[in-house]
């Protein structure tokens, strides 16, 4: 990805819908592929964090081997959504160029159901590269939101990491870089663009 924007949306999607990843226990992995969304045992009340780019999941979850996250879903939700989403975000940290003053910030936060926070993009070895992936903390309403309106689907995607994987594993970055889901850049409008920094 030479040559990438420091922060871009990268990202899987069509002309309605838009992946994104999440890695959960079996118990709420199982129910939420059979309801085609979230539903008991998991909580609504606690922030839930969608990350659109597969290898920022993949470090986050260690290949989907890391205790309560060891089934990698792809959650497909509208475009809509997603952009209503960012639409109510604050960024998670301090931004000088977005609020004048912490407290000015601290305020937005407190009134924001949405955090977006940029890590570093990871490469196959989960080494991080100098572009930043968004990571997007959906609460309260915007939960509510995504489990009853913006999910369109849920795939179970571990074997697919898996494979990938195994394939880094034995020093196959081609075989692994081909199995890699196809993410470009996300055309944001405008105005979300500057939002989120």
């Amino acid at each position: 990805m030479t040559g990438a924007a420091e922060r871009e949306v990268r990202a899987r999607f069509d002309d309605e819908t838009i992946t994104v990843y999440q890695a959960y226990p079996v118990r709420i992995a199982g129910p939420a592929l059979e309801a085609g969304t979230f539903v008991d045992p998991f909580k609504r009340g606690r922030m839930t964090w969608i990350k659109p780019s597969f290898l920022w999941m993949m470090y986050r979850c260690g290949w989907a081997t890391k205790p309560d996250q060891e089934r990698v879903l792809a959650i497909d939700i509208t475009r809509d959504g997603f952009e209503e989403a960012l639409s109510q975000s604050c960024l998670s940290h301090f931004d000088r160029t977005r609020f004048e003053t912490a407290e000015e910030w601290r305020g937005a936060v407190r009134s924001s159901p949405v955090r977006v926070q940029w890590d570093p993009e990871r490469d196959l070895n989960l080494n991080p590269l100098p572009h930043r992936a968004i990571q997007i903390g959906l609460s309260g309403p915007a939960v509510e939101q995504y489990v009853e309106n913006w999910i369109s689907g849920i795939r179970d995607v571990t074997p697919m990491a898996h494979e990938i994987h195994a394939a880094v594993t034995a020093g196959s970055l081609d075989t692994a870089a081909s199995l890699l889901p196809k993410e470009r850049v996300y055309p944001l409008p405008a105005a979300l663009a500057q939002r989120i920094a």
